[in-house]
């Protein structure tokens, strides 16, 4: 069996839901705090191909930093937006979640299950 890996944010209330969801299966896991341990590149595409998600999907269009970048006005390719999501992780909507070869963007938390 896979071990189960979420990228999360510890102060987001999706991720802690989806942290209790992995602590109430009984399922062993791994948390990983992105901001103190920040994606690289090539793992954050790798999770999304996982995921089956392009980088658009995952940015939170919500967030300062996406309005002071203009994101929502500019056509980048996903390298560049995945060059930006690991240089600002407020952009990179949370928690993902991987076991094995597959991944997703557990929003709302309870889609978690899927994994289980």
């Amino acid at each position: 069996m896979a071990d189960i890996t979420i990228y999360q944010k510890p102060t987001c209330t999706t991720c802690r839901q989806a942290v209790q969801a992995l602590k109430d299966s009984g399922k062993p896991y791994t948390a990983i705090n992105y901001y103190e341990r920040p994606f690289t590149k090539s793992q954050l595409k790798t999770l999304l191909k996982k995921a089956g998600l392009a980088p658009r999907d995952v940015l939170r269009t919500k967030e300062e930093i996406y309005q002071e970048l203009g994101l929502g006005k500019k056509q980048l390719s996903d390298d560049e937006l995945l060059d930006l999501m690991v240089k600002h992780p407020d952009l990179i909507q949370r928690p993902i979640v991987e076991k094995g070869d597959r991944a997703i963007l557990a929003r709302p938390a309870d889609s978690i299950k899927t994994l289980l």
